[in-house]
């Protein structure tokens, strides 16, 4: 709805108070059939001035008709028309205008219904097209978009949809724009908002990206075992020419295990005889390490 400005019903009360005035005084001077002329002629003038007077705000323009007959586009500021002559019957916002549609239900090219909504920003390039082209292009490209977007929809697959947004807001911006061109509206950006899938498929399709989850988890967990061999088989090459350095490896191994947790480890028998953990120089030497490692720990602490 457009605002009516005040300036027009200003000039009518001001040009009617003047007359008023003047009737007034022709009304002491002359005879009351003189007065009563001027203050209808004021008021017939004042009418038909107001009428003239029309007030276009920056964004707008006025389609005037003269007689039927496109005359001209006025505005913005401050413009006249011919009374009774001239009529302005559409008033064109030339701004940046938004329309939401969508599309309820429709069925993708794999038969999946869904509900799209989107958002069309537009505007009017030329008022004329507009207003002469078409009964009334708001309704008319709401109708335009909505029946581009199902046509759309029906052509493109669920995943695609899901996934390429901005290539179907470019598809959708595309056709709109060539239905819109010939009443003078340009389309500048669709922007898809949502896409709303039956609740099924949805669970549907959550429980298939979990299970592509843990099928992703199960490669790469067999990708590390496989490496992890490698190494282990690299170690191993290096320790089957070298038994010293093995030997020293599980003491190592097994003196870290005594050291941290300080409970009893169960070893099997071999493992001790290959160590020479069973005779008296192996026990003797395991024992002063773990006994220097507390000592040294002890020492710490009464420092601190």
């Amino acid at each position: 709805m457009r605002n009516q400005n005040s300036f027009p019903v200003i000039m009518f009360f001001l040009i009617l108070g003047l007359g008023i005035v003047w009737a007034r005084m022709a009304y002491d001077a002359s005879s009351a059939a003189t007065s009563t002329i001027i203050m209808v002629s004021a008021f017939v003038v004042a009418l038909l001035i107001s009428l003239a007077i029309k007030i276009a705000n920056p964004w707008e323009r006025g389609v005037v008709l003269r007689l039927g007959r496109f005359q001209s586009l006025r505005g913005p500021g401050l413009f006249f028309i011919i009374p009774i002559l001239d009529t302005i019957p559409y008033w064109i916002d030339t701004r940046v205008i938004t329309t939401s549609f969508k599309a309820e239900k429709t069925l993708t090219k794999d038969t999946v219904p869904v509900d799209v909504v989107a958002v069309l920003f537009w505007k009017v390039l030329d008022p004329k097209k507009a207003a002469l082209e078409v009964a009334d292009y708001m309704g008319a490209i709401s109708w335009a978009s909505q029946t581009a977007l199902r046509d759309v929809i029906g052509k493109t697959m669920l995943s695609d949809m899901l996934e390429g947004r901005e290539k179907i807001s470019g598809i959708l911006q595309k056709i709109i724009d060539e239905r819109t061109e010939p009443w003078g509206i340009n389309v500048n950006s669709v922007e898809i908002k949502d896409v709303l899938i039956p609740g099924a498929l949805e669970n549907a399709m959550s429980m298939q990206a979990q299970a592509e989850r843990e099928r992703q988890a199960r490669v790469i967990l067999g990708d590390s075992e496989k490496q992890v061999a490698e190494k282990f088989g690299e170690a191993a090459l290096t320790y089957a020419d070298n038994p010293v350095a093995l030997h020293l490896r599980a003491m190592n191994m097994l003196y870290e295990g005594l050291k941290q947790n300080s409970t009893i480890v169960i070893v099997p028998s071999s493992a001790i005889d290959t160590m020479q953990l069973g005779s008296m120089a192996g026990l003797t030497a395991l024992t002063m390490g773990i006994g220097q490692e507390k000592a040294n720990k002890d020492k710490t602490a009464g420092k601190k």
